[in-house]
């Protein structure tokens, strides 16, 4: 078995296409996924929003980690944020996610990072267990916000 870490490349757009649709499916947020094929292609690769990591299995890829850099006021130093990470489940227990992790805190060393932040969906009981197990802590104290397209429209009227 050969195993790999590598950074996406412009024509790897739809295997991540793909991989965002079975992360979706998975939970249980399909209805949410408007993103298409050219979209995703132009924010990642022509305006370098995000960057995503994939994981291949003997050339196959199985998974990604898509993050993007934040900044800390109180650090005064740059943070590392996981959007998503997924392992296809045919594939999942082999230390896939783990090594993708590994990757990812590699990335954030490099770019000085003073923390990786990601959210979780409460009833994701095994993905809570599995970052509990690298050391990563709950942030309670803490409530995340959003506005939506509409609302951001409107705000900025």
């Amino acid at each position: 078995m050969n195993f790999l870490i590598r950074k996406a490349e412009r024509t790897d757009t739809p295997k991540i296409f793909d991989l965002i649709h079975q992360l979706a499916v998975y939970e249980k947020l399909r209805h949410e996924m408007v993103s298409t094929l050219p979209q995703l292609e132009e924010q990642l690769f022509t305006h370098h929003y995000a960057e995503v990591l994939l994981a291949e299995e003997n050339g196959k890829t199985i998974g990604f980690a898509l993050y993007f850099y934040n900044f800390s006021t109180f650090l005064g130093k740059p943070g590392l944020y996981l959007e998503d990470l997924f392992v296809e489940p045919g594939y999942r227990g082999k230390g896939y996610g783990k090594k993708l992790f590994s990757a990812l805190a590699r990335t954030a060393r490099e770019k000085n990072c003073g923390r990786m932040e990601w959210s979780v969906l409460k009833w994701n009981k095994p993905s809570i267990s599995f970052y509990e197990s690298l050391g990563a802590k709950a942030q309670d104290e803490w409530t995340v916000y959003r506005l939506q397209e509409q609302e951001i429209l409107k705000l900025a009227e």
